[in-house]
């Protein structure tokens, strides 16, 4: 789909220095502009590049004066960096304005699903599922019985909702998820085999939940896993049986959560972090990456390390464990000394 600048200056409200009807139909870096891109400049750390990209349209801040002969056209606005936030959002939308059901694809006959409705090619979508209005499913997904999905969601090609998952508005689930799959529960017996034990539960993402590709999220053994308003978990996440996530917390990737453990609101948790089950993580708590969490967190705590400890005094610790060689080769001397 192709805009000109007059009518990408419609939209951010700016001004077109240069020729309103250049066209572009792509985005691009501002070094790696080329002819039919659309580009934008903010950090003064790039501006070197607007006399030489390639690109049909530049958004800059109204600030910007141009000291050398510039080859694209500029759309003056603010706040350039917004300004481009903006038409990515509107690219995005329009990427994804995909309606009507494709064959094949199989729904269950009593399915309820509301306006501008898309559903992709070799897709399943299972018995009593209600769904909402604007819902776009990828090819290749499937939607379990007694599914919930509400308005403004896109499900991307192979997840996987297993059934009774509730999902809220304006979410995101990406490719290869897995939304309501068992919980680890196995029972030991005393001849050291194990019994499983139902997993009856479900799970409730609530609105604006992103959830990256294949991340996991297992269903309650009773009752509900539950994914806060607003969170938003990377790829390659495990989230286990009745875990709660409070509101707005993020969670970057490879990063694994056991059963019933329940994690505040606002919390930011780093890549590959290891959290043991039946604890509770307080709000606003910073973990840093690799770090292992064993034991309950008090509201506003930094950690790190494995098993975590003081943000603070583990910086304090790594730099003595750095200088560990020449330190007990230090101490070797003063006991030579010593004896002597």
């Amino acid at each position: 789909m192709k805009f000109t600048a007059e009518q990408i200056a419609g939209i951010l409200e700016g001004e077109v220095i240069g020729n309103p009807n250049a066209e572009v139909s792509r985005l691009s870096k501002i070094e790696e502009g080329t002819d039919g891109s659309l580009t934008f400049l903010s950090n003064p750390k790039y501006q070197n590049f607007i006399y030489s990209t390639q690109a049909s349209v530049t958004i800059v801040n109204q600030s910007f004066i141009a000291e050398g002969p510039i080859a694209t056209t500029l759309i003056k606005v603010e706040d350039a960096y917004g300004a481009f936030s903006k038409i990515l959002a509107f690219y995005d939308q329009v990427k994804h304005n995909k309606n009507g059901i494709e064959q094949p694809s199989f729904i269950s006959e009593n399915v309820k699903y509301g306006s501008d409705f898309y559903l992709g090619s070799f897709s399943y979508i299972g018995n009593n599922v209600i769904i909402g209005n604007n819902v776009k499913i990828y090819p290749n997904s499937f939607i379990g019985d007694n599914v919930a999905i509400g308005d403004n969601v896109i499900i991307f090609a192979g997840a996987r909702i297993y059934s009774e998952t509730v999902i809220g508005n304006f979410c995101a689930i990406h490719s290869g998820s897995i939304i309501g799959a068992d919980g680890f529960g196995f029972a030991p017996n005393p001849d050291g085999t194990y019994t499983k034990i139902p997993q009856i539960g479900n799970v409730i993402l609530e609105d604006y939940v992103d959830v990256g590709a294949a991340t996991t999220i297992d269903r309650a053994t009773m009752g509900s896993t539950i994914i806060r308003k607003g969170v938003k978990l990377d790829n390659q996440i495990q989230i286990a049986h009745n875990v709660e996530i409070g509101e707005n917390t993020v969670i970057a990737a490879q990063t694994g959560v056991a059963g019933s453990t329940k994690i505040g609101n606002n919390c930011i948790i780093g890549g590959q972090v290891g959290i043991a089950g039946h604890i509770t993580i307080g709000n606003n708590v910073r973990i840093q990456a690799q770090t292992g969490v064993g034991k309950n967190i008090k509201d506003g705590e930094v950690i790190q390390g494995s098993p975590a400890f003081g943000y603070n005094d583990y910086s304090k610790s790594y730099v003595h464990f750095r200088n560990l060689p020449r330190i007990v080769t230090e101490i070797e001397d003063l006991k030579k000394k010593i004896n002597k």
